[in-house]
Protein backbone atom coordinates (compact mmCIF):
# COMPACT_ATOMS: atom_id res chain seq x y z
CA UNK A 1 0.00 0.00 0.00
CA UNK A 2 1.70 3.68 -0.98
CA UNK A 3 1.89 5.70 1.73
CA UNK A 4 -0.51 9.25 1.38
CA UNK A 5 0.55 12.35 1.66
CA UNK A 6 -1.30 15.30 3.12
CA UNK A 7 0.10 18.06 1.27
CA UNK A 8 0.19 21.73 3.51
CA UNK A 9 -0.30 25.15 2.48
CA UNK A 10 3.59 26.03 2.49
CA UNK A 11 4.37 23.11 -0.38
CA UNK A 12 1.75 23.72 -2.59
CA UNK A 13 2.48 27.56 -2.58
CA UNK A 14 5.93 26.71 -3.29
CA UNK A 15 5.16 23.94 -5.97
CA UNK A 16 3.34 26.84 -8.05
CA UNK A 17 5.28 29.77 -7.15
CA UNK A 18 9.54 30.24 -8.45
CA UNK A 19 9.24 33.27 -6.27
CA UNK A 20 9.79 31.11 -3.32
CA UNK A 21 12.16 30.50 -1.57
CA UNK A 22 11.86 26.15 -1.12
CA UNK A 23 10.38 25.73 -4.53
CA UNK A 24 13.41 23.76 -5.90
CA UNK A 25 13.09 21.44 -2.72
CA UNK A 26 9.26 21.13 -3.16
CA UNK A 27 9.57 20.37 -6.78
CA UNK A 28 12.31 17.87 -6.21
CA UNK A 29 10.40 16.10 -3.27
CA UNK A 30 7.08 16.13 -4.86
CA UNK A 31 8.96 14.30 -8.48
CA UNK A 32 9.19 11.41 -5.68
CA UNK A 33 5.81 11.48 -3.85
CA UNK A 34 2.48 9.32 -4.94
CA UNK A 35 -0.57 10.88 -6.42
CA UNK A 36 -3.05 11.84 -5.28
CA UNK A 37 -2.11 14.24 -2.58
CA UNK A 38 -4.92 14.73 0.39
CA UNK A 39 -5.89 17.75 2.03
CA UNK A 40 -8.27 19.65 3.49
CA UNK A 41 -10.33 22.98 2.12
CA UNK A 42 -8.33 24.95 4.55
CA UNK A 43 -5.40 25.05 3.06
CA UNK A 44 -6.70 25.22 -0.96
CA UNK A 45 -7.98 28.37 0.61
CA UNK A 46 -5.01 29.52 2.11
CA UNK A 47 -3.01 28.36 -1.07
CA UNK A 48 -5.83 30.44 -3.13
CA UNK A 49 -5.08 33.43 -1.08
CA UNK A 50 -1.23 33.53 -1.47
CA UNK A 51 -1.51 32.72 -4.23
CA UNK A 52 -3.54 35.83 -5.61
CA UNK A 53 -0.82 37.81 -7.60
CA UNK A 54 0.66 34.94 -8.94
CA UNK A 55 0.23 34.43 -12.99
CA UNK A 56 -2.25 31.73 -12.61
CA UNK A 57 -1.94 31.00 -9.36
CA UNK A 58 -5.49 30.54 -7.79
CA UNK A 59 -6.29 28.56 -11.15
CA UNK A 60 -3.40 25.88 -10.90
CA UNK A 61 -4.37 25.45 -7.42
CA UNK A 62 -8.03 24.67 -8.54
CA UNK A 63 -6.87 22.11 -11.33
CA UNK A 64 -4.73 20.31 -8.60
CA UNK A 65 -8.16 19.75 -7.54
CA UNK A 66 -10.21 19.21 -10.59
CA UNK A 67 -7.91 16.64 -12.07
CA UNK A 68 -7.82 14.82 -9.01
CA UNK A 69 -3.69 15.25 -8.29
CA UNK A 70 -4.99 16.82 -4.61
CA UNK A 71 -8.05 15.29 -3.34
CA UNK A 72 -10.39 16.45 0.33
CA UNK A 73 -11.39 13.62 2.17
CA UNK A 74 -11.70 15.64 5.44
CA UNK A 75 -15.00 16.33 6.32
CA UNK A 76 -15.43 19.66 9.17
CA UNK A 77 -18.85 19.05 10.29
CA UNK A 78 -17.94 15.53 11.49
CA UNK A 79 -14.62 16.58 12.56
CA UNK A 80 -15.67 19.96 14.16
CA UNK A 81 -15.36 19.16 17.85
CA UNK A 82 -11.65 17.63 17.46
CA UNK A 83 -10.53 20.47 15.77
CA UNK A 84 -11.63 22.66 18.36
CA UNK A 85 -10.01 20.55 20.57
CA UNK A 86 -6.90 20.48 18.61
CA UNK A 87 -6.70 24.49 18.43
CA UNK A 88 -7.17 24.94 22.11
CA UNK A 89 -4.28 22.39 22.93
CA UNK A 90 -2.12 24.22 21.07
CA UNK A 91 -3.26 27.83 21.52
CA UNK A 92 0.14 28.39 23.16
CA UNK A 93 1.72 27.62 19.31
CA UNK A 94 -0.56 28.80 18.29
CA UNK A 95 -2.37 26.09 15.90
CA UNK A 96 -4.29 27.57 12.75
CA UNK A 97 -7.01 25.71 11.73
CA UNK A 98 -5.36 24.70 8.38
CA UNK A 99 -2.74 22.59 10.81
CA UNK A 100 -5.27 21.53 13.27
CA UNK A 101 -7.17 19.76 9.75
CA UNK A 102 -4.03 18.44 8.72
CA UNK A 103 -3.25 17.19 12.11
CA UNK A 104 -6.71 15.44 12.37
CA UNK A 105 -6.57 14.09 8.99
CA UNK A 106 -2.80 12.30 9.96
CA UNK A 107 -4.92 10.77 12.51
CA UNK A 108 -7.80 9.51 10.64
CA UNK A 109 -5.59 8.55 7.83
CA UNK A 110 -2.98 5.49 9.12
CA UNK A 111 0.16 5.07 7.63
CA UNK A 112 0.11 9.57 6.05
CA UNK A 113 3.01 11.89 6.34
CA UNK A 114 2.30 15.46 6.22
CA UNK A 115 4.77 17.37 3.89
CA UNK A 116 4.77 20.62 5.31
CA UNK A 117 7.56 23.78 5.08
CA UNK A 118 5.93 24.94 9.10
CA UNK A 119 8.09 23.92 11.94
CA UNK A 120 4.69 24.03 14.12
CA UNK A 121 4.18 20.31 13.12
CA UNK A 122 7.41 19.36 15.16
CA UNK A 123 5.78 20.41 18.46
CA UNK A 124 2.62 19.39 16.94
CA UNK A 125 1.15 15.40 18.28
CA UNK A 126 -1.59 13.50 16.80
CA UNK A 127 -3.81 11.06 19.30
CA UNK A 128 -2.47 13.46 21.92
CA UNK A 129 1.13 11.83 22.39
CA UNK A 130 2.59 10.25 18.65
CA UNK A 131 5.08 12.28 16.93
CA UNK A 132 3.49 13.18 13.20
CA UNK A 133 5.33 11.66 10.07
CA UNK A 134 6.99 14.71 8.25
CA UNK A 135 8.90 15.75 5.11
CA UNK A 136 10.34 18.89 5.87
CA UNK A 137 13.48 20.25 4.64
CA UNK A 138 16.15 20.02 7.31
CA UNK A 139 16.75 24.04 6.93
CA UNK A 140 13.18 24.49 8.19
CA UNK A 141 13.22 25.98 11.92
CA UNK A 142 16.70 26.32 12.22
CA UNK A 143 17.80 29.45 13.86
Amino acid sequence: MKQSILIDTGPLVALISRRESYHKWVTQQVANLPYPFLTCEAVITEACFLLHDVYNGEDTVMEFVSTGNIQIPFQLTAESESIRVLMKRYQNVPMSFADACLVRMSELIKGSCILTLDSDFRVYRKNRNEAIDLIISDEIGKG
